[in-house]
């Protein structure tokens, strides 16, 4: 087999774990792939280098290639995501302040997002100032999860809660100098605020929506169409390292793979916190997070397009892209499962049938269709109790508007 060079971007977060074990465990190798990662400190980085070709690949935030297809971002170009690096990861951490604040109007400390949103809002009600939060960029999950529970909460972003712009690994840092109140981010970022900030960490993106997607691979898509083969071996490799990342068996190793220099640099228990859902959450309190990262489980690399329309109902919400037929297919055509089945199939993978799914719907394990198969699939519910259908996107986008 002839080995085929690969650059690969991505951040210092728990969930480039897949693409690091498709190196660092020969998953990669395996398919002909010689995968030379390059760590970057930001996505505007990421966003940047990937459209100018100089990364064939990248972790990429789930809503990336969408603005890069929506021509929102500088270099616009049109990007694909043909395969998941798992779902979950995020969570909202706040100061010891804001948390004893949020405590005294009744947040629970359970990561509940429902109650603590609640307690939010009676702060930012009772506030003489304009809390002010990070993400870690504009068109990410991180972004439109925070609004969507800041909104869900009675809270106005922008108007009531200023929302600003970090790269992921500079977030503690400006909380613990007061330059944040909050801010939202993967892991290992959370922990590291609570453990050397004094922050509380007060609920979570599986809380606010289950099984819900962060991270793509993500590249061009004319490199996509003119390297078909590599496409499909990425997506195999992707694959493995999802499977082998979901065994409990590997955490250890995984943990001591990730708090490497070149990847997280961090110590190995605040690096397996996420993947064992284990949270030391601030105060002393520790909280076990059901389903907090899944790196394979309830199809979770598969690329939904369903899951890409509910981003572009974001932006559209939040007044980035104007609401059409054309930007909705946009947006969707960017997220390939049809390149994600073509992959699987020499490996007789089980995969979904159907491109798109409901959420919101479902509080528990269900069965869907599979090519070989029933698969199950988790729990897939927003905190507000709102179902997400596809099939009716304008109706959604519109009701939406309204709240």
């Amino acid at each position: 087999m002839s080995t085929t060079h690969l650059t690969a971007g991505f951040l210092p977060l728990l969930d480039s774990v897949l693409l690091v074990l498709a190196r660092e465990k020969g998953f990669a190798e395996a398919e002909g792939l010689d995968l030379n990662l390059v760590r970057e400190t930001s996505w505007a980085n990421i966003r940047d280098k990937a459209a100018l070709g100089h990364f064939d690949i990248a972790q990429m935030l789930a809503p990336m290639p969408l603005a890069a297809s929506l021509g929102l971002t500088p270099l616009a170009s049109e990007m694909i995501a043909p395969v998941v690096c798992g779902l979950g990861n995020n969570a909202i951490t706040v100061s010891a302040d804001l948390w004893r604040s949020m405590a005294d109007h009744g947040a629970p400390g359970n990561l509940a997002a429902g109650p603590s949103g609640a307690a939010l809002a009676k702060v930012v009600a009772a506030s003489r100032r304009k809390l002010r939060f990070g993400v870690v960029h504009q068109t990410s999950s991180h972004n439109y999860e925070l609004r969507y529970w800041l909104a869900a909460s009675g809270i106005q972003p922008d108007r009531d809660i200023e929302i600003v712009v970090l790269p992921p690994s500079l977030l503690p840092d400006a909380l613990g100098s007061s330059g944040l109140d909050g801010y939202c981010v993967g892991e290992p970022w959370n922990s590291i605020g609570v453990a050397t900030k004094g922050a509380h960490m007060v609920t979570t993106k599986a809380a606010i929506w289950q099984s819900s997607p962060d991270k793509v691979i993500g590249m061009r898509a004319d490199w996509a169409q003119a390297q078909p083969e590599r496409v499909a071996a990425i997506i195999r490799a992707i694959y493995r390292a999802g499977e082998f990342c979901a065994d409990p068996a590997n955490h250890a190793e995984i943990a001591q793979i990730m708090a490497k220099p070149a990847y997280l640099n961090a110590a190995p228990d605040i690096v397996g916190r996420a993947l064992s859902g284990r949270f030391e959450i601030g105060a002393g309190a520790v909280a076990q997070v059901p389903d907090h990262f899944i790196p394979n489980a309830s199809a979770a690399n598969f690329p939904w397009k369903s899951h890409a329309l509910w981003y572009y109902s974001q932006m559209v919400r939040w007044g980035e892209v104007t609401s059409s037929p054309t930007n909705a297919a946009i947006a969707a055509a960017c997220f390939r499962p049809d390149l994600y089945r073509t992959a699987l199939a020499p490996l007789e993978i089980n995969v979904p049938v159907l491109d798109d799914k409901t959420d919101g719907t479902h509080d528990r394990p269900y069965q869907i269709a599979g090519t070989r198969g029933s698969l199950t699939m988790g729990p897939d519910q927003f905190f507000d109790g709102q179902v997400f259908d596809p099939s009716a996107l304008d109706r959604y986008i519109a009701e939406q508007a309204r709240s």
